[in-house]
């Protein structure tokens, strides 16, 4: 103990709806940093990424491992009221609201950007998406192989 442990963001609470690589990537730096990061995933199957492999360590998808470190992992099911009520409870006890959901789809569920305002107006709200927020593509999931398709990168190299 002492002020040689302290880490640039201890005492900083993230919630984190975050999936894949992108969001998972930016909130476990955030919790390597001294954050405490409560990533919120699907009842059952959890995120989707406990899944891909090989390889595994043990049963665990090494790929999630990768991505998920120094969080706490909840399960809730959003598309519930119940569920959406306790995010937004989370988010109201919360410094950061991390999402990389397709653009629109947080608010179908009352956990958009503006929802998160009006209860949590301390928040920083960080959406990561592929494509923004406006545009004739914004409907798109946005994956590394796309971008890299789509940019000409995977014709160089394969």
């Amino acid at each position: 103990s002492g002020a040689s442990n302290v880490k640039p963001l201890d005492g900083v609470k993230i919630l984190d709806l975050t999936r894949v690589l992108a969001g998972p990537f930016a909130t476990m730096n955030l919790g390597d940093l001294g954050a405490e990061v409560i990533k919120v995933e699907r009842p059952g199957a959890g995120d989707d990424t406990r899944a891909w492999g090989p390889p595994f360590a043990g049963t665990e998808s090494v790929y999630f491992l990768s991505v998920n470190r120094n969080k706490k992992s909840i399960a809730i099911n959003m598309k519930d009221s119940k569920g959406a009520k306790l995010i937004r409870e989370l988010a109201a006890v919360s410094d950061v609201f991390v999402e990389n959901y397709v653009p629109g789809k947080l608010a179908e569920m009352g956990l958009g950007y503006e929802d998160i305002k009006k209860i949590a107006p301390h928040v920083v709200y960080c959406s990561i998406t592929g494509y923004g927020q406006t545009g004739p593509v914004v409907q798109r999931s946005g994956y590394d192989s796309i971008a890299a398709a789509v940019s000409g990168l995977m014709h160089i190299t394969g």
